[in-house]
């Protein structure tokens, strides 16, 4: 991306709620969009990461 950074999460086992922490429309992958370094919440990916670790089934295709 040219004037940003997208950070890429699985989503399968996460509720509806979980899901709308992140960006997208995607059925088993969303994202986080950074734009800057400004723009960058330190807690949030962390958070976002912790969830995804927690809670998320991937499944080799």
């Amino acid at each position: 991306m040219k004037n940003r950074v997208n950070i890429g999460f699985a989503i399968n086992g996460l509720s509806k709620e979980e899901i709308g922490l992140f960006e997208g429309s995607g059925k088993t992958m969303r994202h986080i969009k950074i734009h800057s370094l400004e723009d960058i919440d330190e807690k949030k990916p962390v958070k976002l990461i912790k969830l995804v670790d927690k809670k998320a089934i991937c499944t080799q295709w």
